[in-house]
């Protein structure tokens, strides 16, 4: 038996509010490279359920670029560290260099792919200049005094290098080796971004007093403003065209702008969000428009990590890429009347989005959202529950993906919720004191934990089965009588619970890495060689036949096991970086497909081979 990689569904690049998110394009116009918490993602434009995934930085990455031939990318992180590595082949790391002692802002390579400039949030220095393929020193970034948030190199020689700062000055250097040449002070306030134009003669800046600003490519001698206060709020981006005769900017006033160069007017506006609202999610914190490309598309980026395909020329945008930004928490599945089947997921900053398999579609849940960390989901019929520490149970209408009805208080921390298979209106709650039915989303009945705590549930037609973090299970029916049954001292704390779809099996994953099965006729342990985890086990689910069950864990692993042969297992070690928070089984005719999902954001698919 064997894991393989079918797909990796990218997470959406990392966003904050108040500062500028980099995009990065290939030279072919084929693939977009941008930074998500640890990992960077390189994903491709066209098809973007297409993507790779490079993890190699220890820290929470802030940047990445291609390089101008197309075979490596640099990418910063927090720790000041940059990283370049080949993005053709199988992801190798050809250097490691620390650059300054704070986070990474940008970075820029020269027209030979032989030289970087790194800048951002030192304490000595804001930024240096060094070899892709050494790290030696071939310049000094200096003439800022705070932050450095962009920095840009011409593309033909004499090199030519600018950066833009907190402190509202443009900085323009002569090179190789980079050193310092002018100072200009045109903008009133930080400077976000600044680029060359692909033909070298112009420099644009742009920043937080909504001011564009062109300089000559050359000398650095500031040219002109233009844009006159078009934009009514701080521009975080900007990027040129191919022909070097027009730029676009993206800004917090939720447009996106293409301006002619020469001429210094607007040429086209995208306004996006509501007509006439104030959306902060809309605010638009990044935009590339791919040089290698003839169709004019222009991709930006709101604060909430949607990409939006634009086409210069046409006024509605071509479509919208969504996905997770952080850590996914929990995972379902269904399956539609079509047979297609459906993944919902849930973060940790209360986001649930519907993916479609196999196209890899991520689709935001409209509707009154949950506002916190979202602890679990279930699936029933024609509906997706799901419990948050805003300590709320909502419900998913799976079809129209939307919320429905009105939250329902929990009355606690929910650490988990359960359906019955066939029912759509009864619901049970765990939280870190009680057990509760819910019935059409009002309250039926309620049993109180005192001496311990749940942690993990899960439920047949007549059935719930409850971990404790004493180490206890408890299995009782839906009327939550008050004396049911309780399997103690089971040696470590219950993490995740998952019945066998006929009921008759119920795996049990445990804190320490350990998963029992246990006969639910007789309640004795029917498998207890499932140990092979080195992590909590966050997540356990049965394929459709009940044969093989599928589990993930804090170990980063993911494991296939068989109930036949229970000292047979399939491993597919670093699955997803900072562990595994969920799997499933997408039901195929021909094939086997395992979905996990975890603390790196995205959504990993996976053809298992080799089952009987």
């Amino acid at each position: 038996m064997s894991i393989k990689a079918e797909a990796t569904w990218a997470a959406s690049p990392s966003t904050t509010r108040g500062q500028p998110t980099q995009l990065s394009a290939d030279p072919k116009g084929e693939r977009l490279a941008y930074a998500n918490n640890k990992s960077v993602f390189l994903r491709s434009i066209d098809e973007p359920a297409i993507s790779t995934q490079y993890t190699a930085h220890t820290n929470a990455t802030t940047v990445a670029r291609f390089s101008p031939s197309g075979y490596y990318v640099a990418s910063g992180d927090v720790s000041g560290t940059v990283r370049v590595w080949d993005c053709v082949g199988e992801g190798a790391t050809k250097g490691e260099y620390h650059i300054i002692s704070g986070r990474i802002n940008d970075l820029c390579w020269d027209g030979d792919s032989a030289r970087i400039i790194a800048v951002g949030e030192g304490k000595e220095k804001y930024g240096h200049c060094i070899t892709a393929d050494s790290g030696n020193s071939v310049g000094e970034i200096s003439g800022h005094s705070s932050q450095i948030n962009s920095v840009s190199i011409r593309q033909q020689r004499p090199l030519r290098a600018a950066t833009g700062s907190d402190d509202a000055s443009l900085v323009f250097y002569h090179g190789a080796p980079f050193k310092f040449n002018t100072s200009l002070r045109k903008h009133n306030r930080f400077i976000y971004g600044v680029a060359f134009s692909p033909d070298g003669t112009s420099i644009v800046s742009v920043g937080a007093d909504k001011q564009i600003w062109l300089y000559d490519g050359k000398t650095g001698e500031a040219k002109s403003e233009i844009g006159g206060g078009d934009h009514k709020g701080s521009i975080f981006s900007v990027s040129w065209a191919r022909d070097s005769k027009q730029f676009v900017t993206s800004s917090a006033d939720q447009t996106v702008k293409i301006w002619d160069a020469e001429a210094g007017n607007n040429v086209q506006t995208w306004r996006m969000g509501e007509e006439g609202s104030v959306s902060v999610p809309d605010h638009q914190v990044g935009v590339v428009w791919p040089s290698g490309r003839t169709d004019n598309l222009i991709v930006s980026l709101n604060l909430n990590g949607d990409l939006t395909y634009l086409n210069a020329g046409t006024q509605n945008p071509q479509k919208v890429i969504q996905g997770h930004q952080k850590n996914i928490t929990s995972l379902a599945t269904t399956t539609a009347s079509n047979g297609n089947q459906t993944l919902f997921t849930g973060s940790s900053e209360g986001r649930v989005y519907a993916w479609d398999y196999p196209s890899g579609k991520a689709e935001i849940i409209d509707g009154e959202a949950h506002s916190n960390y979202i602890s679990s989901l279930a699936a029933s019929p024609k509906r997706i529950h799901s419990v948050a520490w805003d300590d709320s149970l909502r419900s998913i209408d799976a079809h129209a993906k939307v919320f429905t009805g009105t939250p329902v208080n929990t009355n606690g921390q929910p650490k988990g919720v359960a359906t019955a298979p066939d029912n759509d209106e009864q619901v049970a709650v765990a939280t870190t004191n009680s057990l509760t039915i819910y019935i059409n989303s009002q309250s039926s009945k309620s049993l109180d934990f005192k001496t311990s705590s749940p942690t993990a549930i899960s439920a047949t037609q007549s059935t719930i089965a409850l971990g404790a973090d004493d180490g206890s299970l408890h299995t009782m029916s839906w009327d939550l009588p008050p004396h049911h049954n309780i399997l103690k001292d089971l040696g470590s704390t219950i993490s995740t619970l998952a019945f066998s779809p006929d009921g008759a099996m119920l795996a049990a994953g445990f804190a320490s890495g350990k998963i029992s099965v246990f006969d639910t006729e007789s309640w004795d342990i029917k498998i207890s060689r499932w140990s092979a985890h080195t992590g909590r086990v966050t997540s356990i689910k049965w394929d459709r036949d009940g044969k093989y069950a599928v589990s993930g864990g804090l170990d980063t692993n993911v494991f296939v096991w068989s109930v036949q042969k229970p000292g047979m297992r399939v491993q597919r070690g670093n699955a997803h970086k900072d562990g595994v928070n969920g799997v499933g089984w997408v039901e195929q005719e021909k094939k086997r497909v395992v979905v996990s999902v975890g603390g790196d954001a995205s959504v990993k698919v996976w053809t298992v081979e080799g089952l009987e």
